[in-house]
């Protein structure tokens, strides 16, 4: 077996008036995340880091904010359509690790959701996926409530004879 990381990033900014979606799971909150697509900054950094593991470029390569065609598009179908990329190359996730950086809402509660959407959407059982939350701690853009990021670490494998 061939194994590599990937490591992925992705922040939005918070307003009024859009649903906040983290990993596929919609979180009650007053605010949502702003971006071209559904801007779920978590599954943006976990397609970020399997983009990068398979050497792909990112996602900004692979899924352009300039592009009209993913205007307002769910992030699942970024996530899927790099999954079946890797599938063609004969890669596969292994497990992901997943830190989440918000100091509202308190994710604690959906952590548990968040984990479970992820393991669906990367076909792994959902012990190989691990969500971490911190806050920032009022510091910052994410510590005054202004933006959720995220940071993911992906393992891939790949058999040798692929």
């Amino acid at each position: 077996m061939t194994m590599r990381v990937g490591s992925g990033h992705d922040t939005h900014r918070l307003a009024e008036g859009r649903p906040l979606i983290l990993g596929g799971a919609i979180i009650p909150h007053a605010k949502g995340l702003v971006g071209h697509s559904d801007a779920d900054a978590v599954l943006h950094a976990v397609t970020d880091a399997l983009l990068g593991a398979a050497a792909l470029g990112d996602i900004g390569d692979a899924y352009p904010d300039t592009d009209p065609k993913w205007k307002g598009a769910d992030s699942r179908l970024f996530l899927t359509e790099t999954i079946a990329k890797l599938n063609q190359l004969g890669w596969k996730p292994v497990n992901v690790d997943v830190t989440i950086f918000a100091e509202e809402p308190k994710l604690g509660p959906v952590k548990s959701a968040i984990k479970s959407s992820l393991a669906h959407l990367l076909g792994v059982p959902a012990d190989c996926v691990n969500v971490k939350a911190k806050t920032g701690e009022k510091v910052g853009h994410i510590g005054r409530g202004e933006a959720i990021g995220c940071h993911a670490v992906v393992l891939i494998e790949r058999d040798v004879g692929s």
